[in-house]
C-alpha cells in the first residue's frame, strides 16, 4: 500500500494548543472474542461478518504541543526488523497495512529523531513492538532521543537489571529491557503530567499496567484509550470484555473515564476502532453509548 495517500490513513485535530494526529497502521481481520453467546453480542456488533469476524483497526497517535513531540503505541508493523509483520500475517491472514508510522509521521513533518516522548499504553505486542528496531544486528531503541514511559504494572524488572540471554525471545523483556539498558525507560504508577497539558493515567484491567493518555488544553480534551475498549458496543455493555482481563479493575477504569467524559465535549479514540476513530461517550437512557465524532 505504498501508494496510499496520507489522507487515507492520517488525520489531525486541534485541542487547544495541542495537535493530535491519528495514524493507522492498518487493520487485522479477527473473530469477535467476547466470551458471550453469538446471539447476545451480534445485535450490538452488526459489522461482524457471517463468520463472526471484524476488522480491528490499528491506530496510534502523535501529539504535538510546545516543544514536545509525543508518540503513543507504535506497533512496529512498518519495520520489518521487528519480525512483527511476519507474526501478524501468520496470526491474521486477512490483514491490511498502510505505509505505516514513518511515512505517516513524515506526512506531518515529523522524523523519528524528533520524538521527545514515547508512551506505551500496555504490554501487548501490537502496541509496543515498534519501540525498538535492529541496527548492526542488535536491538536498539527506535527513537534515539525519546523518554519512554510505560505502566509500572507491566514492567517488574529491577532498574538496571541485565537482560537475561535466555529471555531474548520474549518480546516484553526484549523491548522494555533494551530501552531500559539504554537509560531511556521510565515507569508510571500514578497520574503523571509529564509535559504541561498531557497526562498518562493508570487504567488497569486490560493488563496490570495499562494506561490511558489525556490531553487537556484551553478547555478542550482528548483521550487515547488504548484497549480500555475493543468494541464500541462495550460502552453500552460496560461489563463486556475479552477473556484474560481483570474484570474488576477494568470496570473501575471504565467508570473513572465515564465520570470525566460523559456528555462533555471530550473526544476519544480506542486503538482498535475503525479509522479515523474519533468519538465520544454520551448518555443513552439509563446507560451510555459510543458516538462517532
Amino acid at each position: 500500500m505504498s501508494d496510499l495517500p496520507p489522507s487515507a490513513y492520517v488525520t489531525s485535530r486541534q485541542f487547544g494548543e495541542a495537535t493530535v494526529t491519528i495514524i493507522s497502521d492498518g487493520y487485522m481481520l479477527g473473530k469477535v472474542a467476547l466470551p458471550l453467546p453469538e446471539s447476545e453480542w451480534r445485535p450490538a456488533i452488526p459489522e461482524a461478518d457471517a463468520e463472526g469476524r471484524i476488522n480491528y483497526g490499528l491506530n496510534f497517535i502523535h501529539i504535538k504541543i510546545g516543544d514536545a513531540s509525543i508518540l503513543v503505541d507504535p506497533s512496529g508493523l512498518d519495520d520489518p526488523t521487528t519480525n512483527m509483520v511476519h507474526d501478524f500475517i501468520e496470526t491474521y491472514p486477512g490483514y491490511g497495512l498502510t505505509p505505516g508510522l514513518e511515512a505517516g509521521l513524515a506526512s506531518i513533518g515529523v522524523k523519528l529523531d524528533d520524538i521527545t516522548h514515547l508512551l506505551i499504553t500496555h504490554a501487548h505486542g501490537d502496541h509496543f513492538r515498534g519501540m525498538v528496531t535492529e541496527r548492526d544486528g542488535k536491538q536498539v531503541p527506535r527513537f534515539a532521543h525519546a523518554r519512554y514511559l510505560v505502566g509500572a504494572g507491566d514492567w517488574q524488572k529491577k532498574p538496571g537489571q541485565a537482560l537475561p540471554d535466555n529471555q531474548t525471545d520474549n518480546d516484553v523483556t526484549l523491548c522494555y529491557g533494551t530501552v531500559e539498558a539504554a537509560g531511556q525507560l521510565e515507569t508510571v504508577a500514578t497520574d503523571r503530567e509529564f509535559v504541561p497539558s498531557v497526562t498518562m493515567i493508570p487504567a488497569p484491567g486490560e493488563s496490570p499496567g495499562h494506561c490511558i493518555i489525556r490531553v487537556r488544553s484551553e478547555g478542550e480534551s482528548f483521550y487515547y484509550l488504548g484497549d480500555l475498549f475493543h468494541y464500541a458496543a462495550e460502552v453500552e455493555h460496560l461489563d463486556w470484555m475479552d477473556p484474560g482481563r481483570n474484570p474488576t479493575e477494568m470496570r473501575k477504569s471504565r467508570d473513572r473515564l465515564l465520570a470525566e467524559t460523559v456528555d462533555s465535549d471530550a473526544i476519544l479514540l480506542y486503538t482498535h476502532s475503525p479509522f479515523p476513530g474519533w468519538g465520544r461517550i454520551v448518555s443513552s437512557g439509563a446507560g451510555y453509548r459510543w458516538q462517532w465524532a
